[in-house]
């Protein structure tokens, strides 16, 4: 509010003094509203502040729900399978395991070379006979011409290949 009271004998200008008050007044005024406002500014920030925190510790809280429910699960699957399947079951299978591969070892040690002296020597003897063509006995080959086939042999031949064969039919788009 502006003073614009006058003296009698100055004619209609204000005084300078009254200036200087008002001046002073509105600067107070205008210092009051910057400091409510700048609270005002605090408090929103802390408002929004909380809520991220709000928001952060709910997602939080989601994830967690939704580890604890995948815990459940799992925890479920496994009970399901220890009554499927006891201890004992799985140290009979193990050992039903090894027992199959050390039979697998004997059976590979006993291929690998665990043949006699006489049996090596034997076996040495016979693939010296095979190369160089003693005591082979091989069939003998036909001298003779093979016979030709008749064309009726041949003709009722690729009629059978035919009638074999899926006919093609026609489609309709």
């Amino acid at each position: 509010m502006r003073n614009t009271r006058c003296a009698p004998n100055r004619g209609s200008e204000p005084r300078p003094s009254l200036w200087k008050a008002d001046s002073v007044l509105k600067a107070l005024l205008l210092l009051k509203k910057k400091r409510y406002q700048d609270q005002l500014l605090d408090k929103t920030e802390n408002q929004i502040s909380n809520l991220e925190r709000m928001v952060q510790d709910i997602e939080f809280m989601q994830i967690e729900m939704t580890v604890i429910e995948g815990l459940k699960v799992g925890n479920d699957c496994l009970k399901s399978m220890h009554e499927i399947m006891s201890v004992e079951d799985v140290e009979r299978i193990l050992d039903e395991t090894q027992e199959s591969i050390d039979y697998q070892k004997q059976i590979d040690e006993m291929l690998a070379g665990a043949l006699t002296q006489e049996d090596e020597e034997a076996a040495l003897a016979e693939l010296e006979a095979i190369t160089q063509g003693e005591d082979l006995a091989l069939p003998e080959v036909p001298t003779e011409p093979i016979p030709e086939v008749p064309e009726t042999h041949k003709a009722e031949t690729e009629r059978r290949e035919a009638k074999d064969k899926p006919d093609r039919e026609m489609l309709t788009a």
